[in-house]
């Protein structure tokens, strides 16, 4: 599977954050999606064929736990990837037990990321 063919969701409420990883993503050949809050992100999942989902947990209304249950629910096999930027390891280790393939912390490594991305759609 060649990467122009992943579309990946980032669900972050810093704007200024997932469009600039938005593009970062695209000049790789990814399709970025964006959402600024978790029901955002989850309407993306319903509508949009999308392989691999990116959510940030500190996010206000529904945060990124409460989004994952919710991904899992209607889409149990789409591999999601955490981010964090509050060195929340134990919110990180409750994702991956309802179901995330991982987390990362912010600030984040663009490399490391697409190399999960990847490493998680050949997976799937």
């Amino acid at each position: 599977m060649s990467s122009n063919t992943i579309t990946v969701l980032l669900v972050d409420d810093e704007d200024e954050f997932t469009s600039t990883l938005g593009e970062r993503l695209e000049i790789r050949g990814y399709t970025a999606v964006t959402a600024s809050d978790g029901e955002a992100g989850i309407q993306c999942i319903i509508n949009r064929d999308i392989d691999i989902a990116v959510l940030d947990l500190m996010m206000p209304g529904m945060n990124g736990l409460e989004t994952l249950k919710q991904i899992k629910n209607i889409k149990p096999t789409l591999p999601v990837i955490l981010l964090t930027g509050h060195g929340s390891t134990k919110e990180g280790m409750e994702g991956m037990r309802l179901g995330a393939l991982d987390y990362l912390m912010k600030p984040l490594d663009i490399n490391e990321l697409i190399k999960r991305i990847t490493q998680a759609v050949q997976h799937k």
